[in-house]
């Protein structure tokens, strides 16, 4: 994709959800981990490349005793199909015995956070838990029924980028989650 071409889909997206209401669900995320994950003592393993800009939000918000680790597992480069589960880092902290909570831009079918998941158990993680900022609600997931257990923003089956999610690699600097025209 060219920079021309980025520019294009972003004149054609339809704005989904603002920067504030963005905001507001991470606001309200951060009160609801709280509540549940405050005395875990939890090791927060953010997803990237999607993750980052939901988990730097996010993070600051979680005023409690925690550890920070990344992943970075892709199924989708960048391209709009996915394929095989791709590593490139694995967590570097120690599991065994802790709350995991794995932070995500998107839950969609679930391939890669259901993978990440798996991983975190072989390394003897006691729980996991899984919050996401945008949750596409369909009936693909990798896992029937699958859910995250913390979600800010849950929307229909569309192609949207923005705030973490790119589209081809472009865009996860948008300022709110836009979809594609046509997708």
């Amino acid at each position: 994709m060219t920079q021309y071409e980025a520019l294009h889909v972003m004149a054609e997206a339809e704005l989904l959800i603002d920067e504030t209401s963005v905001v507001a669900s991470i606001e309200r995320l951060s009160r609801e981990i709280t509540v549940q994950l405050k005395d875990a003592n939890p090791v927060v393993i953010t997803v990237m490349n999607g993750g980052l800009i939901f988990g730097g939000q996010l993070l600051t918000k979680l005023n409690f005793p925690l550890e920070t680790d990344y992943v970075h597992a892709t199924r989708y480069g960048d391209s709009v199909k996915g394929s095989g589960l791709n590593w490139i880092v694995k967590p570097s902290n120690d599991l065994r015995g802790r709350t995991v909570l794995l932070l995500d831009d998107i839950l969609d079918e679930g391939v890669t956070l259901a993978a990440i998941a798996d991983y975190c158990h072989q390394q003897g993680a006691s729980e996991i838990l899984m919050a996401v900022l945008v949750e596409k609600l369909h009936l693909r997931k990798v896992t029937p029924g699958m859910r995250a257990d913390f979600t800010g923003i849950e929307i229909g089956d569309r192609f949207v980028f923005g705030y973490g999610l790119d589209y081809k690699g472009y865009w996860r600097n948008a300022p709110g989650i836009y979809a594609v025209k046509g997708k």
